[in-house]
């Protein structure tokens, strides 16, 4: 009877180790590639897959009732936005934004998505660019040995890269019941002078997702304060809290048009850019009011429309013309003439007569 027992024991364990290994070949080469590229993430990164999406600045299209994407445009000069320029040059651990993102590319951390002629993003991996083509696109001298590019501190054209472009997405978080802003894209913008020219053109260099360099971000740290030589903070908390200042240059629309395309001068691009600031604004504000989010979203809509038909009436309104008097006031205008020229006339009978008396006297005496 023992005997039975332990052979059923050690059928049982064969069974068991044959389910096990017996797996069909292409399950097993794709469960080798699944736990290739998890351990490969998580060496570059940090985070695991399953990390990676539970990181807070995720959310799920079907929580979202309501968003808005713009554009903005970061100015290096201004001083909200000087920690993302210095230093230049790597001093220590401390780095510059472009020189961090630009490491970062040349080592296949993340990747770089090219920047189209129209300026929207596409995160496809047809729009990945090359590093070695970005290297000699831009004119950045590197080396190469043994298969890897190797690019000196001072060759890296930090200096030049005095902007970026950065992709905002304003949303309203159903399950959180709370307003959002969130970093979707940055594009860094080179500064450069062109042969024979003193001016310094623009020149968009490639789009970052920032999903996919964000845990990377949050182990890069700046300098916030220079009177506070230890106030300092990620880069990923400093686009998290919005600690950039940015002037929005485009919307998501259905044109596919820059504010500046259909504003005709620098003036009317300053209103329309609050007019949006106001609109964002509006919203946030009134999400704790008494209406539901459909209602909130359907003046926004509204409030847009009405905009747009406004400035359509006053592009299309006639000058006006001066006013016509009315009959009435055209025959009281006629009579007040006639009576002044009935009063001149009275004043001037008695002039006359007295002038015919004296040439009458004047002939009795001759």
């Amino acid at each position: 009877m023992q005997y039975i027992s332990r052979l059923i024991l050690v059928v049982s364990l064969l069974l068991a180790a044959q389910a096990t290994v017996a797996q069909p070949p292409a399950r097993q080469k794709e469960n080798t590639n699944k736990s290739g590229k998890a351990a490969k993430t998580t060496a570059v990164t940090g985070l695991s897959e399953r990390a990676k999406s539970q990181y807070p600045g995720t959310i799920t299209p079907q929580e979202v009732e309501w968003k808005r994407d713009i554009y903005r445009e970061l100015d290096l000069s201004k001083e909200k936005n000087a920690s993302l320029y210095y230093p230049v040059e790597p001093m220590g651990g401390n780095m510059n934004l472009f020189t961090f993102l630009f490491g970062n590319i040349i080592e296949g951390n993340i990747t770089a998505y090219e920047y189209s002629l129209d300026g929207y993003e596409s995160f496809s991996e047809e729009k990945a660019v090359d590093p070695k083509l970005m290297l000699e696109d831009y004119r950045i001298y590197y080396e190469e040995e043994n298969g890897k590019i190797i690019v000196g501190k001072s060759d890296i054209p930090s200096a030049e890269v005095k902007s970026y472009f950065i992709k905002e997405s304003h949303y309203y978080d159903s399950r959180r019941g709370s307003y959002g802003i969130r970093v979707v894209a940055i594009c860094p913008v080179m500064h450069r002078n062109e042969e024979f020219s003193s001016e310094e053109t623009k020149i968009p260099m490639f789009w970052i997702n920032y999903d996919e360099v964000a845990p990377l971000l949050a182990r890069q740290s700046v300098m916030t304060s220079s009177l506070n030589n230890i106030s300092s903070m990620s880069l990923d908390d400093y686009f998290t809290k919005g600690s950039y200042d940015g002037n929005i240059y485009k919307t998501v629309n259905l044109k596919n048009q820059a504010i500046a395309q259909y504003c005709q001068d620098s003036t009317a691009v300053k209103k329309e850019q609050q007019k949006i600031e106001q609109q964002l604004s509006d919203f946030r504000t009134n999400l704790w009011n008494t209406k539901t989010v459909a209602e909130i979203r359907q003046d926004s809509i509204d409030a847009a429309a009405k905009a747009a038909n406004d400035s359509i009436e006053a592009a299309k309104a006639p000058v006006e013309k001066p006013k016509r008097p009315t009959r009435r006031e055209q025959k009281e205008k006629e009579e007040v003439k006639s009576t002044d020229k009935v009063e001149k006339k009275s004043k001037s009978e008695p002039a006359k007569a007295n002038n015919a008396a004296r040439v009458s006297v004047r002939r009795t005496r001759r």
